[in-house]
Formats: structure tokens, C-alpha cells, sequence
């Protein structure tokens, strides 16, 4: 049946490792015993610069969800969580590349973003993270544990860390501009404009949101291009952008 398969140039690479994936997972159901030998086998569905991505790399990214505030509706789909690994794996694969000794969230930094986790995400506030009883109520419904939450937040710690220091330099926000976002888009939101803060009050954090919306078009140009130079390949046709009927665009991180 798979010689019906042509594999050539990346399919073939990804192909590989495709079957050393079943291979390596056989040998293992085989050292278990006959019971391990009814698990299902994991499988590539994407490759990124020689990079396989794994179908349960794409359940896991599912359930991470549950740790976006965003995601309150639990919207995340397969083909998005795809979308969000091959943008993450390219970001991750540029941190090494430009800045290998990029520096990691201190252990300190690190409980500090989790306690965050565990006394503002809504649904943990609704859990009763806080203690003990309702985080481990918490990691038992999402299919977490702590060490793979600790995992994750990590890694997207690294990653704002990165892309804070590689575009926020050189940008410089205007006192016009600052001027112009309080005229035109605070101001309307009261309906008694002698209400609204003065200006001097709330200049700082119009600056942060001039800064983050540049940045953002910066490192969404950048995301872009590295996604058309890069090696880029999606192996299962379900898992296409276009497959998902509820969106089509991808999301980045």
C-alpha cells in the first residue's frame, strides 16, 4: 500500500521521519508488553526546516488553550494550533540562530508567572487555583500537569523576552502621535469629554500602546518572511489553514 506513495524532496525528509517516529514507537509498545501494543502511534503532520512537528504536539498545543484568557470559548482548533507550532518552532529555531545565549526567566520570574496564572485566569479564579485542591482540579480538567504548564509558560516567557529586545529598539513614539491617540480614540469613549483623564495622566500608557502596535507590525512582517524562506511543510491535509472552515488565517503567538 505505501508504494502508491511518491516521496520526494521534503515529503521525503518528512517521510523519514515519519517512519523512525513508528519505528522508535513500535520498539517501545513491543518492550511493553502486549497491552502497550494497542496505543496508537504518533505521526509527523508538519515539518519546519527539518523540524518534524508531531500530531501530539498538536493535541497538546490544544489544551494549552485553556491558559490564553482569550480563549475562554476554548476556539482553538487543530489547524490553528498548527499554525501557532510551525510560528513558534521558526521563532524558537531564530532565538538559537541569533541569540543562543538568549537569557531564561529566572526560577524567581518564572513561579511569579505562574502564581499570575493561577490568581487571574478567569477560569482559575472560577477554580479556585489559588490553592492547592483547585490547581490540581485545574491541571486534572485541562489534561495538564505542572511541569508541562511550567514548560509552556517558559518558553513563551523566552519568547516575548526575545522579540521585546529585537524590535522594541529604535522605536520611538511621538509626542504627536500620543497627542493624536488621546484626540481620537480616547476621548470619543466619553460621553462627557471633561470626564476623561487629562492628558499628562494617561500619556504613559498611550506611548505603550503606540509602542506594542509597532512592534507588532514589525514582528508580524518579520513572522511573514521567515515563513517564505523557510522549509515549511504540512504533510496532513486536514491540519491546512484552509481546512478549518470557522477561520482560515493562522494566528500568531
Amino acid at each position: 500500500m505505501y508504494m502508491q506513495i511518491p516521496v520526494r524532496g521534503r515529503a521525503a525528509r518528512a517521510w523519514a521521519c515519519s517512519l523512525l517516529l513508528a519505528a522508535a514507537a513500535i520498539v517501545h509498545s513491543q518492550a511493553q508488553g502486549p497491552a502497550a501494543g494497542h496505543e496508537a502511534l504518533d505521526r509527523v503532520v508538519a515539518v519546519v526546516n527539518y523540524q518534524p512537528i508531531l500530531w501530539s504536539d498538536v493535541i497538546r498545543e490544544v489544551r494549552f488553550a485553556v491558559l490564553d484568557p482569550n480563549d475562554v470559548n476554548g476556539t482553538l482548533t487543530p489547524q490553528k494550533a498548527l499554525q501557532q507550532l510551525i510560528s513558534r518552532t521558526l521563532i524558537q529555531q531564530q532565538i538559537r540562530q541569533e541569540d543562543a545565549s538568549a537569557d531564561q526567566p529566572s526560577d524567581e520570574e518564572l513561579q511569579a508567572r505562574v502564581n499570575e496564572v493561577r490568581t487571574e485566569l478567569p477560569l482559575c479564579v472560577r477554580m479556585n487555583c489559588a490553592t492547592d485542591a483547585g490547581w490540581q482540579a485545574f491541571q486534572k480538567s485541562s489534561g495538564l500537569n505542572a511541569k508541562q504548564i511550567e514548560n509552556y509558560l517558559r518558553l513563551r516567557m523566552e519568547m516575548i523576552r526575545f522579540i521585546e529586545v529585537r524590535f522594541r529598539q529604535g522605536i520611538r513614539v511621538s509626542h504627536e502621535e500620543t497627542e493624536a491617540y488621546y484626540r481620537d480614540k480616547l476621548l470619543p469613549q466619553y460621553t462627557n469629554p471633561a470626564q476623561a483623564p487629562p492628558l499628562s495622566a494617561v500619556a504613559p500608557r498611550i506611548e505603550e500602546i503606540l509602542l506594542e502596535q509597532q512592534v507588532n507590525v514589525l514582528f508580524d512582517n518579520w513572522l511573514d518572511n521567515l515563513r517564505k524562506q523557510g522549509d515549511v511543510e504540512v504533510l496532513d491535509a486536514s491540519l491546512e489553514s484552509g481546512a478549518d472552515a470557522s477561520n482560515g488565517k493562522s494566528e500568531v503567538e
